[in-house]
């Protein structure tokens, strides 16, 4: 997800807005009839659909799918159905089922349906959009505005995206948000039959599932939210906010080049080899690498970067055979491989522009984004421009946007949140405020860490804590704003025959994507 952090003290003010007014009737739906769709490493997993109304406010209206997996309990006993989401908005979460239900301890695992989904507009749900197929063909323009012409070019491609939404997709937009995509939980709880449901979301997906909380705390058994959004900055401030995280996570990777020196032969000083950067990036705005890979593309490959550490060795790799060889293979494998847009994402970008230009209202006035972009370009310039054109359609966007959600409340039964303090997407703020929003919640900090996404993804001290709650509900009780605290995991070697594994870390890191 893309989303960033605004001061604590801000949050009454700007998550004032309520739900709507007016009471939605819950909606019905059959059970869902599961089959077989096991995969190599998930023999047990199922695959089902679920109809729920386009808009819950008429649920005998048109009705939309949701795609579905479940990984069945098997223990003698169940806790319940436990749903779990990747982030986003417009991410997939049907190979999460699979992942969670086998990272967790098979002693607790085994007492819970883990359950997928695919949310409203998504994947394989229906319909899901595809508002401009191939709108980040490479090469684009450079991202900072350098050049009215440039900024003209950026201008243009963010409004053509908005306009091509509202022609294609006119009917399903004012239905894209965060609360109808939680009111849709509560029909697929109803469908499951479950009295109550667990949720286990990342990123995006902690915003969701608080929203579900706060319009249905009756009905939440256990809830985990791991790299959480600050609710206070959905969704404009929060992106500005993210600006910086993202630039002191780049400077991080700089440093941990230099400390690899004997490796990548870089330099010792991480603000040189961080100068070399840009003059990579200044290169490739004037020859984009093999066609493709100009100044934005550059932007786009090292972003994932910031998401989570294992990705260093290979950017470093790529940066060194720029640098001293002019060899832009690594670059472009490097670029294929986290950074190009496939139809998938082209779907996901889709969700995600059309929740985030929905849930809250943005500027209408590009001077705006303009002034605010520059000053945070000034700080922080390694993402600010390209952050502002992933969200700029938001500026054009055709549907009336609703107010943010305030989450706050003590009828929940007691939440556990995990949050790195270095995190980039959703920075450290966004965990201490949540937990002061969610009475009686637990926050277990990795300190130092900067992954986006952190529990089960090999850091052990985390995954105890995560493991004992989902197994009785123990929530760990401190002093200060931490109620626990965890070593951060280890930093990456540089690339070895060692290394060739692929580690727990890295394949949820696939799955949660990017730019959520």
């Amino acid at each position: 997800m893309r989303t960033r952090a605004a001061a604590l003290g801000a949050v009454a003010a700007v998550v004032a807005g309520s739900l709507t007014a007016a009471p939605v009737r819950a909606a019905t739906a059959p059970a869902p009839v599961w089959t077989a769709c096991a995969t190599h490493d998930h023999p047990t997993l199922q695959c089902a659909s679920v109809r729920v109304p386009l808009d819950h406010a008429d649920p005998a209206g048109r009705q939309i799918t949701l795609a579905l997996t479940r990984v069945p309990h098997t223990a003698p006993t169940s806790e319940g159905p436990l749903l779990v989401n990747p982030g986003g908005p417009g991410g997939s979460g049907l190979e999460l089922a699979g992942f969670v239900a086998s990272a967790l301890p098979k002693s607790v695992a085994a007492r819970y349906d883990v359950i997928g989904f695919d949310p409203r507009g998504v994947g394989r749900s229906t319909p899901a959009l595809t508002c401009a197929p191939g709108h980040f063909t490479a090469p684009r323009p450079d991202s900072v505005p350098a050049t009215p012409a440039l900024e003209r070019a950026n201008l243009d491609r963010a409004r053509s995206f908005a306009e091509s939404c509202g022609r294609g997709y006119a009917d399903v937009l004012p239905y894209l948000d965060t609360v109808s995509a939680a009111r849709d939980l509560e029909v697929v709880r109803r469908a499951l039959g479950a009295p109550r449901i667990s949720y286990f979301g990342y990123s995006y997906g902690t915003y969701l599932g608080a929203v579900y909380a706060k319009l249905y705390p009756g009905r939440v058994h256990r809830l985990v939210l791991d790299s959480i959004v600050d609710p206070a900055g959905v969704w404009y401030a929060d992106n500005l906010a993210q600006d910086h995280a993202f630039d002191d996570r780049h400077r991080a990777l700089m440093a941990w080049i230099a400390r690899h020196d004997a490796h990548y032969k870089l330099g010792t000083d991480p603000a040189r080899i961080e100068a070399r950067w840009y003059a990579m990036r200044a290169a490739l705005a004037r020859g984009p690498a093999g066609g493709r890979v100009g100044a934005a593309e550059l932007e786009d490959t090292f972003t994932p970067g910031g998401y989570y550490d294992g990705y260093w060795p290979h950017l470093a790799e790529a940066f060194a055979a720029y640098v001293h060889r002019g060899d832009t293979g690594p670059l472009l494998a490097a670029y294929d491989r986290l950074a190009a847009v496939d139809a998938e994402g082209d779907n996901g970008y889709s969700v995600y522009t059309a929740v985030q230009c929905r849930d809250a209202p943005w500027p209408r006035d590009w001077h705006r984004w303009r002034a605010d972009t520059w000053a945070a370009h000034a700080k922080a310039p390694v993402m600010a421009w390209n952050n502002t054109w992933y969200n700029a359609p938001c500026a054009f966007w055709p549907t009336a946007p609703l107010r943010p959600v305030d989450i706050a409340g003590d009828a929940l039964p007691p939440a556990l949140l995990f949050q790195a303090t270095g995190d980039a997407a959703t920075p450290y703020a966004g965990g201490v405020a949540v937990h002061r929003l969610l009475a009686r919640s637990g926050l277990v900090v990795e300190q130092g860490g900067g992954n986006h996404g952190i529990t089960l993804s090999g850091n052990a001290c985390l995954d105890r804590y995560l493991a004992a709650y989902l197994a009785d509900g123990t929530v760990p009780r401190g002093t200060g704003p931490a109620d626990a605290v965890c070593a951060r995991s280890p930093e990456p070697e540089p690339l070895s025959a060692k290394s060739a594994a692929v580690s727990r870390g890295a394949v949820l890191h696939g799955l949660l994507g990017f730019r959520r």
